[in-house]
């Protein structure tokens, strides 16, 4: 059914519906998501059957529960040896199991290939500190065009709203101290952490704002105590919704006496931490390679085993011992920090020659690394409105999850061979879209 969609879009666009090829353009977007990724649009959504999403969607939420498992299930529930595998740095780790004995928060994003046949997990990003929420305000626009909202209806598209979801999770995390009114929500990063992608925040806090979450940004130090509450902007907070890392705060000089009194609050009830650092314990991608390792078989049941199977491509821990399978592996293999993001880091071997690839092996074998088997992402056609043909490209979906289950998707999408990272922050080229969701 997707095929078939995606088909009889790019062929309405090819036969002289201008209207639909053009319909991203006019799409009417609201002002800060316009301003801050309006000039990075692909001219097209994409289709996904929806039954194969939520299936999908249901195993990375089995996917979470196996990964905030693996203390227990590989190292006796001791933390300190998990975390000393993942190679986490001890004052990371003190700050990571701070609040480790209560139930880990289901709530994250799941960047995947679709190989053709499947969709594969490249990486989890567990925990509140996401980008691209605010790209579900793509599908919403889009409806509001005549053209696709008939095309939409012919084909009986539907799509989850992120952004609707995360207000539902808050609203949720908030109710014991609202009482179920809508909470005062603070975006709070670590002090000098915003600049570089505020356009991308305030997209977000417009959202959120339009879904009757009153979201307030900060950083850490802006975060005052009044009356036994936390305040920003002068209101006080019923949730501070985490984007500064246990690494950002252990790294920085005074920052761990700065953010003591929001942990403190959340320690006391006064305020709501969401997520804690907690859940960095299952975001290091060395977490993918202790599922992935046959030495972990044992830990898991058949469906367990199989589930991991269907869903990961092979990841190991980049060790001394793995170096010559790995050399002699090039074209296949990609090479991943297990603890930086954001497409930073990454060595892919099929763009490399045998001795660089020899080069970096040597340099991050048992240094902190995994080695991931290649996914090659088909290709998907979008119509150019500026040339009018036909374009390969290259889409990193994502899967985000909320504890209300699966939160929608975006994309992310590259000219076709262009790069190995498909990334908006990694290459100026990439664009993005939303994809909509077609009846089986």
């Amino acid at each position: 059914m997707t095929d078939q969609v995606t088909t009889a879009y790019n062929e309405q666009c090819l036969n002289g519906n201008t209207d639909l090829l053009h319909a991203m353009a006019d799409a009417q977007f609201p002002p800060l998501f316009h301003e801050s990724c309006g000039h990075r649009l692909l001219p097209r959504p994409f289709f996904i059957d929806e039954t194969r999403m939520r299936a999908f969607a249901d195993d990375i939420r089995s996917v979470f529960d196996l990964l905030t498992q693996l203390p227990t299930r590989l190292f006796d529930g001791d933390l300190g040896a998990y975390c000393d595998a993942l190679g986490i740095p001890p004052r990371q780790a003190a700050l990571m199991r701070r609040f480790a004995d209560a139930e880990p928060v289901p709530y994250g994003r799941a960047d995947i290939y679709h190989d053709g046949t499947s969709f594969k997990l490249l990486e989890f990003n567990v925990g509140s500190e996401l980008g691209g929420a605010d790209r579900a305000e793509i599908q919403r626009a889009l409806l509001g065009v005549p053209a696709f909202r008939a095309f939409a209806e012919e084909h009986r598209l539907s799509y989850v709203h992120t952004g609707e979801r995360i207000a539902d999770a808050l609203r949720a995390a908030a109710a014991p101290l609202t009482g179920g009114a809508d909470p005062v929500v603070a975006l709070v990063e670590g002090d000098g952490g915003l600049a570089p992608y505020l356009h991308l925040v305030r997209s977000f806090q417009e959202m959120m704002r339009g879904l009757g979450i009153d979201l307030r940004i900060g950083e850490v130090g802006q975060v005052g105590e009044k009356d036994g509450r936390l305040h920003l902007d002068g209101a006080p907070l019923d949730v501070v919704l985490r984007y500064f890392s246990p690494a950002q705060i252990a790294r920085t000089p005074g920052a761990e006496e700065a953010v003591e009194p929001i942990l403190r609050a959340h320690e006391e009830g006064r305020v709501v931490l969401f997520t804690t650092f907690q859940s960095s314990l299952y975001a290091n991608k060395g977490c993918l390679a202790l599922l992935s390792d046959e030495r972990s078989r044992d830990a898991f049941t058949m469906a367990e085993r199989d589930l991991v199977d269907r869903v990961l491509p092979w990841t190991r821990e980049l060790t001394p011992a793995l170096v010559e399978h790995c050399r002699e592996h090039r074209e296949q293999l990609i090479v991943k920090p297990r603890g930086d993001f954001a497409g930073t880091g990454i060595h892919a071997g099929w763009e490399l020659g045998d001795r660089d690839w020899a080069r970096v092996l040597d340099s991050c074998a048992g240094h902190g690394f995994v080695a991931q088997e290649r996914v090659v992402p088909r290709r998907e056609p979008v119509v150019s409105p500026r040339t009018g043909r036909v374009e390969d490209w290259m889409a990193a979906w994502d899967v985000f999850l909320t504890p209300g289950g699966y939160a929608g998707s975006h994309i992310r999408a590259l000219p076709y061979g262009d790069s190995a990272v498909v990334g908006m922050g990694a290459n100026p080229a990439c664009r993005t879209s939303g994809p909509f969701l077609a009846p089986t």
